[in-house]
C-alpha cells in the first residue's frame, strides 16, 4: 500500500478555535509549544473532545483491498472517494490469462495474504473476473464477481477526533492485519508535530 498525506490543518486553527471560548487570543504563539499544550490539555485530558475536529487531515490511499474499504467504511465520521469500479474494470480486460503461478503479475490486482492456499485462490477469482469482462459482460454486473482482495484506492478526509478513534482502535491486535498495517502508515504520515495528540499500539505492545 501507499499513503500521501495531502492536506492538513495547522495546528493553529484548532488553538484559535478553542481560544475563540475564553477570547484568550492574546496567549496564542501561533502553534508553538503553547497552542499545543492548549490543545492537549483542552481537546485530551479535559475531554473537550469536539475541538479536536477543527484538525482535519487528507489522505491519499492506494493499494489496499476491497475488505479494508469496508473497514474503512465503519469510521463514520470520515468522507471516502473511492475509484470506481464500474468505470476502471476494463483495466483488467486487457490482461492476458492468470494462472496460479502469476503471483507478481496478479499482485498488481490484488492484495496477497501468507497463505499460499489463500493467494492461489484469490488468483483463480482474479481469472474468473478476467473471463466475465472479455466475455463484454458489463462492469456494474462483473464487479459482482470481485473478490475481497481486489485492490482500490481513495482519497480519504479525516478530522483529528476521528482520526484517534480509528488509530486506537485498528492498532489493535484484534484489528484485521491489513488495516493493521494502514493505521501504521497513516500515522507515520501525520505532520511530526501533530503526532503528539494520537496514541497508536507499536507491533510489540498488540502483541
Amino acid at each position: 500500500m501507499k499513503i500521501t498525506l495531502l492536506h492538513h490543518t495547522p495546528l493553529e486553527v484548532c488553538a484559535h478555535a478553542i481560544r475563540t471560548c475564553w477570547q484568550s487570543f492574546d496567549k496564542s504563539d501561533g502553534g508553538g509549544e503553547r497552542d499545543r499544550e492548549l490543545i492537549d490539555r483542552v481537546g485530551n485530558k479535559f475531554k473537550h473532545a469536539s475541538t479536536l475536529e477543527h484538525l482535519v487531515y487528507t489522505f491519499y490511499i492506494q493499494g489496499i483491498s476491497r475488505a479494508v474499504l469496508q473497514e474503512l467504511a465503519r469510521h463514520r465520521m470520515a468522507s471516502l472517494s473511492v475509484k470506481s469500479t464500474r468505470y476502471t474494470l476494463k483495466e483488467l480486460k486487457e490482461e492476458t490469462p492468470f494462472s496460479t503461478a502469476d503471483i507478481e503479475r496478479a499482485q498488481k490486482y490484488i492484495v496477497m495474504t501468507d497463505s499460499a492456499l489463500v493467494n492461489e485462490m484469490s488468483i483463480k477469482a482474479l481469472e474468473n473476473l478476467r473471463l466475465l469482462l472479455v466475455e463484454g459482460i458489463s462492469n456494474d454486473k462483473a464487479k459482482y464477481a470481485l473478490p475481497e482482495c481486489y485492490k482500490t484506492e481513495l482519497t480519504w478526509t479525516i478530522n483529528a477526533r476521528s482520526l484517534q478513534n480509528f488509530l486506537e482502535l485498528r492498532s489493535d491486535k484484534a484489528a484485521l492485519w491489513e488495516i493493521r498495517d494502514l493505521a501504521h502508515a497513516i500515522y507515520e504520515k501525520l505532520p511530526d508535530e501533530h503526532k503528539y495528540l494520537f496514541h497508536i499500539k507499536n507491533y510489540e505492545e498488540s502483541e
